[in-house]
């Protein structure tokens, strides 16, 4: 057990690179954060941003093709310093991870009894009739009904909410102290999605860990998470409390996210407002700010260096040279409004001083 001021996780410098026959193609660029014990973070962003190829390495579940630098701790262990033994029972007992996909995540061929027993025979050693009654219990924590029933079942007998929930409580089966949820809500309704993060929140509470829930959605993050994280192009753009990011959110990726959100409030037949443009060609990544060429604030400086990470506000981190509601960003907003320019119609050359 680590200290009480020794955070859960602490990442610094991370790059994941994966080998490709394009060539290489950086998946994650220099990620850093702490996660306290007990505290949670969501990570949001669009698909292909890098959350969920970064929840998997924190897993030491990257691809054969795939090449890591920089540090990892959990618990205050670096992941690298653990012996060979140590790491097989390191993965699954202090950290584990709910996967995207429940059908894929679970074997059709195997009752949900047999898998959910598995991690704990290997890990804890426990004998065949104590894990039987363990992974009832945990079907009976993680709130489905009839549980004896159900360990006898196959994943193709069982509700897309009820498989999440087999998913989870196969997660839960070691007690770990650090959870990853990669979008634990993909493909439920509405009401089903609502169960399953209200019970991540009620587990998290319980067992007091801590949880990083990997999405999509800002409107999933919100009011789930302590901290949110927006990641773009492999890279975090803000990092902030959940309050104050949307309070008060400075990266324009940010709000160009809460904008494409629908709102309760809105006319009928209201159209969405979408990011315009693409994410860049990540084996062909830009110089400078990954996101200036979908950007309405982006200024030619935007592409001469990526903006660091830096606290513009207390506890508040942005990756920007022209934040939101920031005077730079006024004039950056207010210059290319006068010039005709918009996130819409703007292009940026790389190879010229100006916009093009």
């Amino acid at each position: 057990m680590s200290d009480e001021t020794t955070p859960m996780l602490e990442v610094d410098d991370l790059h994941v690179t994966f080998s490709t026959p394009a060539g290489p193609l950086t998946a994650v660029d220099g990620v850093s954060l702490t996660l306290d014990e007990r505290e949670s973070i969501a990570i949001v962003g669009e698909s292909g941003s890098g959350k969920s190829v970064f929840a998997r390495t924190l897993m030491n579940l990257l691809a054969g093709n795939g090449k890591r630098t920089g540090t990892i701790s959990i618990g205050g262990r670096d992941i690298d310093q653990l012996g060979k033994t140590e790491r097989k029972h390191f993965f699954g007992v202090q950290a584990a991870m709910v996967f995207q996909d429940p059908m894929t995540s679970l074997n059709p061929v195997k009752r949900i009894g047999v898998q959910l027993t598995e991690g704990m025979r290997y890990h804890l050693g426990m004998s065949s009739s104590d894990a039987d009654a363990r992974a009832e219990a945990l079907l009976r924590l993680v709130h489905i009904p009839s549980p004896a029933k159900r360990l006898k079942q196959y994943p193709h007998e069982l509700s897309g909410g009820m498989r999440q929930r087999v998913v989870i409580a196969m997660a839960l089966a070691c007690e770990p102290r650090l959870l990853i949820a990669d979008e634990p809500t993909t493909a439920l309704d509405v009401t089903v999605q609502k169960a399953i993060l209200d019970l991540l929140d009620e587990l998290r509470d319980e067992r007091k860990m801590s949880l990083i829930l990997i999405t999509h959605d800002l409107g999933v993050a919100e009011g789930r998470a302590d901290r949110i994280g927006v990641m773009y192009a492999g890279r975090l753009m803000e990092l902030a409390k959940a309050n104050d990011l949307f309070a008060n959110m400075r990266h324009p990726y940010t709000e160009a996210l809460f904008d494409s959100i629908p709102t309760t409030d809105m006319p009928s037949h209201t159209r969405l407002q979408p990011i315009p443009g693409r994410p860049p060609d990540l084996l062909d990544p830009p110089v400078g700010c990954a996101f200036a060429a979908r950007c309405k604030y982006a200024q030619p400086d935007c592409l001469e260096a990526k903006p660091p990470l830096e606290e513009q506000l207390p506890g508040h981190y942005v990756a920007c040279y022209h934040p939101v509601g920031t005077d730079a960003g006024r004039a950056a907003l207010a210059a290319n409004e006068a010039a005709g320019v918009t996130a819409a119609g703007l292009s940026l050359d790389p190879n010229e001083e100006e916009f093009v």
